[in-house]
């Protein structure tokens, strides 16, 4: 019988002329050491044997060649039809080949794109046998062949297929190693979705082309593993589309290359214990980068805080451990969710704090060059426009102006609570809001049922800076009219110097009883009124609407003047601070 190094050199030589590009990938193994065994024990039987990484993965693939791609088809054909290959052998042009681990020690480091032409191969003699007549093509594995071929998988090998499955979205229970009954069923889908025999069963060609796959995704994406000493923290990213930018503590900013947009890494290194660590998890949560929707999880000593729009998700994972926050966020654009479900597996299973180093310690003072909307170089969110508003019973109703809720997508109280829109009246300015949560204020509005006094002492309180201060301003003055400029009767004038966030803040007597709600200024024709002239809806017309929206105005009890701390107490504590978010 021919030997297989007097059929290979046949097909060399048959193939000579050609150009060389094809090889017989004949094994894929997840552990280089055990590469290089099966390469050395198939250099013993066959010739030109090499091994090579596949791309960026952990797999090393085996392979024969290089030959023009008919002879290494017809070859790998004669081959595995003796037995010297496995049956699920192909043939493949190498361009997923990365470094070269076979021969150890050999020149090449890279698997040539256009394979040199080896030497020429010994002629064969006259006495050699003939080529037989190539077979057609054998099965692939039996389920027989399957479950032997299966049974030699690691531990290590048997959770890599699980994972794989499961990123696949065949698979949804435990990464254990143990090939029961719901592994069994998603491999049989898998094996279903790809057209192949549903068995059940993988066989060792269908293992190969499930995890390539798997690591194929992350192909491209330079992910290597960055210690930054700065942070203390250890992990891979995709350097291949971000680089480091900054530090703003607790920030290290790596921004995408050139002009792009995403993908971002954020790098979260500050002291602290769990308090901090919730403190960030609040402040996240503010930030232009974590949108409002998405899944939040908040444990013991860690939290996952997902925001996802229609441009980007982004992802932050965080841990408190011996005094300090550590954690990372990567912002990555929408509409490729394996890769940045893989990019965020990698990060997670690299992430390495490293002991006692902060960011804190190694970064300088900040600058004068701050802003109040960024918080460690970042955009805090801000709503469209918040104005004020006030409780007007005790569940927590809030009455505020129809100017601060159009055409809102979310409506929020003191920045903390939703609240929904439950009427508006365009006449009369005014506005109602429920609030999405049982609240119980500390005060609330209590009318004054008797005509005020002309040039009587007012107080207004209201968010004068849009939330900035954090807490509501009170501005004095006088009621210096009991109707508007043109004479109507559900407007008091004021002589008071209003801010435009005041507007839709509670206007009280100096007993604490409110005598309307303040009210965008009134242009009329195009003439521009004085600073100190203010304009309010009166209760009469306050008390009509809430009445129609199944709501009743209380009537003050108090009658004589209160002492300032108290009035301070009683406006401040009914007013709120209404934003609308678009």
């Amino acid at each position: 019988m021919r030997s297989l190094v007097v059929v290979t050199a046949a097909f060399v030589a048959a193939g000579a002329q050609a150009q060389q590009n094809s090889w017989i990938q004949v094994e894929a193994q997840p552990r280089l050491q055990a590469a290089q065994e099966r390469a050395s024990d198939y250099a013993r039987r066959l010739p030109n044997v090499a091994g090579f990484q596949l791309g960026s993965t952990n797999w090393h693939a085996i392979v024969v060649g290089p030959y023009d791609e008919d002879v290494a088809d017809r070859l790998r054909r004669d081959l595995r039809s003796q037995g010297a290959i496995p049956g699920d052998s192909f043939v493949t042009d190498g361009q997923s080949f990365g470094t070269q681990f076979w021969p150890i020690g050999g020149a090449a480091a890279q698997a040539p794109a256009t394979p040199a032409t080896p030497s020429p191969a010994a002629p064969l003699t006259e006495t050699a046998e003939p080529l037989p007549v190539i077979p057609a093509e054998p099965a692939d594995e039996t389920p027989a062949e399957a479950r032997r071929s299966e049974a030699q998988l690691t531990g290590e090998e048997r959770r890599a297929l699980q994972v794989a499955l499961q990123w696949e979205g065949f698979y949804d229970a435990a990464i254990d190693g143990a090939f029961g009954r719901g592994t069994r069923a998603s491999m049989g889908e898998w094996q279903a979705a790809k057209g192949y025999d549903v068995t059940g069963v993988l066989t060792t060609r269908q293992r190969t082309e499930l995890l390539a796959a798997y690591n194929a995704i992350l192909e491209g994406l330079g992910m290597e593993t960055v210690r930054d000493d700065v942070a203390g923290i250890e992990i891979k990213l995709p350097l291949a589309m971000v680089g480091f930018d900054t530090y703003e503590p607790p920030f290290a900013h790596y921004g995408p290359h050139k002009d792009a947009k995403f993908p971002k890494v954020l790098l979260i290194s500050q002291r602290g214990d769990e308090n901090t660590l919730f403190g960030l998890y609040d402040i996240m949560q503010t930030l232009e980068i974590v949108p409002e929707e998405g899944a939040r999880e908040k444990r013991r000593s860690s939290f996952t805080l997902i925001g996802e729009n229609a441009e980007f998700i982004s992802q932050t994972e965080a841990v408190t451990k011996d005094g300090t926050v550590k954690g990372f966020t990567l912002i990555w654009p929408r509409g490729d969710e394996k890769r940045r479900q893989r990019v965020i597996d990698e990060m997670t299973a690299s992430f390495t704090a490293i002991p006692g180093q902060v960011m804190d310690d190694l970064v300088g003072d900040p600058t004068e060059d701050q802003r109040i909307d960024l918080l460690a170089g970042l955009e805090v969110r801000r709503p469209e426009v918040s104005l004020s508003g006030f409780y007007v019973d005790p569940r927590g109703h809030v009455l505020t102006t129809s100017t601060a809720v159009q055409q809102c997508s979310r409506i929020t109280l003191n920045e903390e609570v939703e609240a929904t829109l439950k009427a508006s009246d365009a006449d009369s300015g005014l506005a109602l809001l429920t609030p999405d949560q049982a609240l119980a204020p500390r005060a609330f509005a209590r009318f004054q049922p008797a005509v005020p006094r002309l040039q009587s002492d007012v107080v207004l309180s209201g968010y004068s800076y849009e939330g900035i201060l954090g807490a509501p301003s009170l501005t004095f003055g006088t009621l210096a009219d009991l109707r508007g400029l043109n004479g109507e009767e559900t407007i008091k004038r004021l002589d008071l110097a209003a801010q435009p966030g005041d507007v839709g803040g509670p206007v009280l007597d100096v007993s604490g009883a409110v005598l309307g709600m303040l009210v965008p200024g009134i242009d009329k024709d195009g003439r521009a009124l004085p600073d100190q002239v203010s304009f309010a809806v009166d209760v009469e017309t306050i008390a009509g609407f809430l009445s129609d929206n199944g709501l009743s105005a209380t009537a003050a009890e108090r009658a004589g003047p209160v002492k300032a701390g108290v009035l301070n107490d009683m406006a401040t504590d009914m007013t709120v601070l209404v934003s609308c978010w678009r």
